[in-house]
C-alpha cells in the first residue's frame, strides 16, 4: 500500500468517498489523528500519508526524526502545521518514538501543531492505553488527539492483502486514560459497506459540504484519475 492517494484508497474500497470527504474536512480543520491497526502490513503509514496528501500546499508538514533537538526547535518556532510521527512504538525503526519523547511530543503540540501518527492497537480504547498507561501522556495532553482511524487487514500473504477502515472515531474527552469516543463511520463486513453512525462535531463544514466533497471524490474515482495531480485539482476545487 505504498504511495497511494486517498482516491486510490476509495478505488480499492479501503474507505468510502463519504469517509474520505470527512477526513478531507478534518485535515482542513487541522484535527489531529492517529491511525491504529494490529497486524503488520495493515497500511497505517499509507493511510496516514494519503490523508496528509489532502493538505493545501501552504500548510507545513514536519516529519519528526524522534530527536529532542527537533522538538525543541519546533517549540521555539511554533510555526503550525502538522507534526508527523512515523509510529508511536518501541521498535528500533527510524522515526519511531516511545516513553519520554512521546510526552515531549504532546508538549510540542501545545504550541499550535496538529498531529498525524500511527500506533499498534486493536481499537480506540487500546490507542489511549498506549498513550496514557504505556507512555505517561496525561488526559489533558491526550485530548489533543481528535480522531482515531482503525484499520483491518485481510488476506493470507502480501500479494492478497486487502484493507478496510473499520471505524473512524471522534474524541470528546479523556478521563483516566479512557476516551469518550463517538464512532462517526463504521465498516460492515457482511455487505462490505460503510455506514454513517454519528454526525461529526469537530469539522468546520456542514453535511451539505461533506456531501459535495464526497461527490467530487466519487467523480474523480469514476474518471480513473487518482494520482497526485487529481488530488491537487480536488483541493483547488477544479471541476473533474
Amino acid at each position: 500500500m505504498a504511495d497511494l492517494t486517498i482516491l486510490d484508497l476509495v478505488t480499492n474500497k479501503t474507505l468510502s468517498a463519504r469517509v474520505a470527504a470527512a477526513l478531507w474536512a478534518a485535515i482542513d480543520a487541522g484535527l489531529s489523528f492517529v491511525v491504529t491497526a494490529v497486524p503488520r502490513f495493515a497500511g497505517k503509514s499509507t493511510l496516514m500519508n494519503a490523508v496528509l496528501g489532502l493538505l493545501p500546499p501552504d500548510i507545513p508538514v514536519h516529519r519528526l526524526d524522534g530527536s529532542r533537538e527537533q522538538m525543541l526547535q519546533l517549540k521555539r518556532e511554533a510555526s503550525g502545521g502538522y507534526v508527523v510521527v512515523a509510529e508511536i512504538g518501541q521498535a528500533p525503526v527510524p522515526g519511531y518514538i516511545w516513553g519520554e519523547p512521546v510526552r515531549e511530543l504532546f508538549e510540542t503540540l501545545a504550541v499550535g501543531y496538529s498531529l498525524a501518527t500511527a500506533l499498534h492497537a486493536p481499537d480506540v480504547t487500546g490507542a489511549f492505553d498506549v498513550l496514557y498507561r504505556e507512555n505517561g501522556v496525561s488526559d489533558e495532553a491526550a485530548l489533543r488527539v481528535n480522531l482515531v482511524l482503525h484499520l483491518l487487514r485481510f488476506g493470507e500473504d502480501p500479494d492478497s492483502f486487502w484493507r478496510r477502515v473499520a471505524e473512524v472515531s471522534e474524541i470528546d474527552g479523556v478521563s483516566g486514560g479512557r476516551p469518550n469516543a463517538r464512532v462517526l463511520f463504521r465498516w460492515r463486513e457482511p455487505d462490505d459497506a460503510f455506514e454513517d453512525v454519528e454526525v461529526p462535531r469537530l469539522l468546520k463544514v456542514d453535511q451539505a459540504e461533506l456531501e459535495g466533497r464526497a461527490r467530487a471524490i466519487s467523480e474523480r474515482v469514476r474518471s480513473g484519475r487518482t494520482d497526485a495531480a487529481a488530488i491537487s485539482e480536488l483541493i483547488r476545487g477544479n471541476s473533474p
